[in-house]
């Protein structure tokens, strides 16, 4: 890989005597990781069943390296057992620190690593709302939302400014993972190399200014912040810190845990006061096991909150319209899930506690996806079936992960089965994959079309 020489002239003057260091690890293999999701499973458990040989990531609970074989293509993967992340991204979700019953936003979301993280901590208790600014990344995000089992999360397509105008001061914690020049995964990601400039790097420090201070906006008083990047540019990581620091009096930097081979931030990297960057943190590809990146937590200090708001005023309240989804979920689940229904034209779904009116917004996943809705009866989704833990369907049919039904279920096609007639959870060591119908001795594949693999 040849680098740009003005972005190792900038290192070498950064880096000084690790320069050599640092350019040599871009010769190295990049390590692959693995973030268990403790919706479905603990650690131990996985690492009873896990389908590649792991090794503890030290500042992640649940994370993982591994080296060989092919996670992204098992049947546990389907069933949303793990989400496949680079191990140094794994400390930012680790920092934000996501606790049951909290609202929590993640402003920049998609792919949805990071949502996902924090959808862990807060164990489908409390609102998540996730957003993506583009439509196809959102389309992206809502799938990994769907496929890791989490019922509390909304997926928004908005632009930070809209979303600030709609929630001020709501937020316990807040995560900005902004878009950047990427210069920490120039290793895994030539095109990112391909892509740099020093232009590239000026405008993305302003986007990111501009993004922070919307952020700030949906922080409630004693909220915490958590600003990071995938690189190394001082303007897009203490100069972007140092500038909100100036201009929100409000905040102040907390100092996280560190771990072997972080490193902190750098006020002599960036003109200007710089108070207190020493108390962020940066992660480097020559002092530990994993791509570059940046870390900032922050806590406002103060401001005002303004009165609850009601929530939206969009909930179903004509229990009529869910005569379908009841009836279903008395055949087919051992518990009816309680709370808030909303109706998307024929979709069903479940809001997380506390979600505001979402009138006006672009919003791919308003909840929890129940199913739809349909004449005399009600199909239930994917999303559902993923958010099942064992002994919550009335009907399953297991599956070894390594069998050649596994796989034939996985390519969409019907199964051979006995068993009472009616929805079924398909399932692999417990752990749902998705819908079937049981009818005359053939199970009928409801593995989503889009999904199913070739």
């Amino acid at each position: 890989m040849k680098l740009p020489e003005e972005f190792l002239d900038r290192m070498k003057g950064m880096l000084g005597e690790e320069y050599d260091a640092f350019v040599s690890s871009y010769a190295e293999p990049s390590e692959h990781g693995l973030r268990v999701n403790r919706l479905k499973l603990s650690a131990e458990e996985f690492r009873a069943i896990s389908p590649v040989a792991l090794e503890p990531i030290p500042w992640v609970r649940d994370g993982f390296f591994y080296k060989e074989g092919r996670p992204g293509k098992h049947p546990y993967h389907e069933a949303g057992l793990y989400y496949i992340q680079e191990p140094s991204a794994m400390a930012v979700g680790e920092l934000v620190g996501a606790k049951p019953g909290e609202r929590v936003l993640d402003l920049c979301a998609a792919p949805g690593g990071k949502t996902t993280h924090l959808a862990a901590g807060m164990q489908q208790q409390g609102l998540l709302l996730a957003n993506e600014p583009h439509p196809a990344r959102a389309r992206i995000l809502s799938q990994n939302v769907e496929r890791m089992g989490i019922r509390n999360a909304v997926v928004t397509n908005e632009m930070p400014d809209r979303l600030a105008e709609r929630f001020p001061a709501f937020f316990d914690r807040v995560l900005v993972d902004a878009p950047c020049s990427g210069e920490g995964m120039f290793r895994k990601d030539p095109e990112a190399c391909e892509q740099w400039s020093p232009e590239h790097v000026t405008l993305c420090a302003s986007r990111q200014q501009d993004i922070l201070r919307h952020a700030a906006v949906m922080l409630k008083p004693g909220g915490v912040l958590v600003y990071s990047t995938c690189t190394f540019a001082p303007e897009e990581n203490e100069g972007v810190i140092s500038r909100f620091l100036q201009e929100e009096d409000q905040f102040e930097l907390v100092e996280p845990p560190v771990h072997e081979g972080f490193g902190e931030g750098q006020p002599d990297w960036v003109a200007g006061e710089a108070a207190d960057v020493e108390k962020t943190v940066r992660l480097w590809p020559h002092r530990l096991r994993g791509e570059g990146h940046y870390v900032a937590v922050l806590r406002k200090t103060d401001g005002e909150t303004p009165p609850i708001k009601r929530p939206g005023e969009e909930r179903l309240t004509d229990r009529k319209l869910l005569k379908e989804y009841e009836a279903f979920a008395r055949e087919s689940l051992t518990e009816t899930p309680a709370g808030d229904f909303l109706l998307f034209g024929d979709q069903l779904y479940m809001l997380p506690d506390g979600m505001l009116s979402l009138r006006g917004l672009k919003v791919p996943r308003p909840g929890w996806h129940l199913g739809t809705v349909k004449k005399n009866r009600f199909e239930p989704s994917h999303a559902l079936a993923l958010s099942l833990k064992k002994g919550q369907a009335v009907r399953s049919w297991s599956l070894a992960p390594d069998s050649p039904e596994a796989q034939a279920y996985l390519r969409g096609e019907s199964l051979a089965a006995e068993g009472p007639k009616g929805w079924c959870v398909v399932d692999v060591s417990g752990y749902p994959l998705g819908w079937g119908k049981l009818a005359d001795g053939l199970l009928k594949n409801h593995f989503p079309k889009g999904l199913r693999w070739m």
